[in-house]
């Protein structure tokens, strides 16, 4: 696993800055890929090629037989399918770590200057909380739209390399081997469940990533619309400040000028 921990810690960063749904996700990500992958995987997978056992004995048909059937070994697939389907999620942490600096900095301008206004942060508050809308929200929805393609990718892209079943039984005919030589794998039900699994946890992760498209979709359909002036740019601006002592000084001689009558 510790290969994995640099990855790990830049997607547990994600997790403050995701929606609930997007949390679950990034669950599923560590429990049941990165840390199944990295504990059973290897165990599993690990002698698929040295377990091997062909019906000849000709110096490397066994080598040209295994490569005939998996271009890619499973366990490198998977690795570069999480690898894949994580990067959208890391570019989007890269773009809110950006929009946290800038706000920071206009939260110090907004300290050492008492007379100019200041554009006021938008997405995060001083404790580094973001709120996902605006520049972030489409951000993060195209991140998940590319999550969903990559999903989808390494989903078809598996069931076109090896399918989705184990078959004990590799037949191979290409040179130096012989003639058409029959090799069979070690443990083909242990692997057959291993990518069941695998499969269903992608699944699992796809189906997330859509609700969380919806969830995103529903709530900004939901939510109200107002448009008010920051408190923050009233305080800072003297003619806001002017324009609104006017205002409550007409409103007061109307209101005396009816008493009056």
């Amino acid at each position: 696993m510790g290969e994995w921990g640099f990855l790990s810690s830049l997607l547990d960063k994600v997790q403050s800055h995701s929606t609930v749904v997007g949390k679950v996700w990034l669950s599923v990500l560590f429990i049941f890929r990165i840390m199944i992958l990295g504990a059973g995987a290897e165990k599993v997978w690990g002698d698929e090629q040295s377990s091997m056992v062909c019906n000849t004995k000709q110096p490397g048909c066994k080598n040209v037989c295994y490569d005939h059937a998996f271009p890619i070994s499973h366990i490198r697939f998977w690795v570069l399918q999480i690898i894949f389907v994580s990067a959208p999620t890391l570019i989007y942490l890269g773009h809110v770590l950006h929009v946290i600096h800038k706000e920071n900095k206009m939260r110090e301008i907004m300290k050492n200057q008492s007379t100019e206004i200041v554009k006021p942060p938008k997405y995060s508050d001083e404790k580094g909380h973001i709120k996902i809308k605006g520049n972030l929200l489409g951000s993060y929805m195209t991140s998940i739209f590319f999550r969903i393609v990559l999903e989808v990718a390494f989903i078809v892209g598996q069931y076109y390399l090896y399918g989705f079943v184990m078959d004990p039984r590799i037949v191979c005919s290409r040179a130096p081997c012989p003639f058409t030589v029959e090799c069979f794998m070690s443990r083909p039900t242990e692997k057959t469940i291993f990518i069941i699994f695998m499969l269903a946890v992608s699944c699992v992760s796809l189906a997330l990533n859509l609700a969380e498209i919806f969830f995103l979709v529903c709530s900004r359909a939901c939510r109200p619309k107002t448009k008010t002036v920051p408190a923050t740019a009233i305080a800072m601006h003297p003619r806001l400040n002017g324009d609104s002592l006017m205002r409550n000084e007409k409103l007061s001689l109307h209101d005396g000028s009816h008493r009056t009558a």
